[in-house]
């Protein structure tokens, strides 16, 4: 078991966030395979020395089929969310092998996050897990309206996705607007 004096030496798993717009300004969320009823938008880990711009777009076409978007925006600042107790305990078992999630190497995830613009189709989004190393993170998703994904997360990660909508709700209204929205340049 992992104390809490433990936790905190721990650092934090490097990571990318997609806030992924469709053409009416809504945003698509999953839901997780391993927590139903828990939905979020695309994350993932950035490699070593992995661009994050790079990670964003292999981390979309990785968990949901497709990278054929544009990058509009990102979150100023790092957003971080430590993993809870439960979460940090828990043995898991997706491929039939047992051990902590993330062999217990970090407290929990420091993200950029990335406004991207969806190019292609609805039917484009693929969760089967064919561009996907390990077993495919999600069995469901939709578009909602961004300030409603806050509600739908799971409650440790609630502060990072108040912030998200914050800062994107106006490329979401611009979006809604029919307003053209450039792309993002570092």
């Amino acid at each position: 078991m992992t104390t809490l004096l433990d936790l905190q030496k721990l650092p934090y798993r490097r990571g990318v966030g997609l806030c992924l717009f469709n053409t009416q300004g809504l945003v698509l969320v999953a839901e997780r395979r391993d927590k139903r009823g828990a939905w979020q938008m695309p994350q993932g880990g950035v490699q070593k020395e992995e661009d994050p711009v790079k990670a964003a777009l292999r981390e979309m076409k990785e968990e949901i089929g497709t990278d054929n978007a544009r990058i509009i925006a990102k979150v100023p600042e790092i957003l971080r969310y430590e993993f809870p107790d439960w979460l940090q305990n828990r043995r898991i078992s997706s491929d039939g092998a047992n051990g902590i999630i993330f062999r217990g190497k970090y407290r929990g995830q420091e993200q950029e996050w990335f406004a991207l613009r969806f190019l292609g189709q609805d039917s484009e989004i693929d969760l089967s897990g064919e561009n996907e190393p390990e077993l495919p993170e999600f069995v469901d998703w939709k578009w909602v309206a961004l300030e409603e994904t806050p509600a739908l997360i799971v409650p440790f990660k609630k502060p990072a996705y108040d912030r998200v909508a914050e800062v994107f709700a106006p490329i979401s209204e611009a979006i809604r607007r029919g307003d053209d929205v450039p792309e993002w340049r570092p």
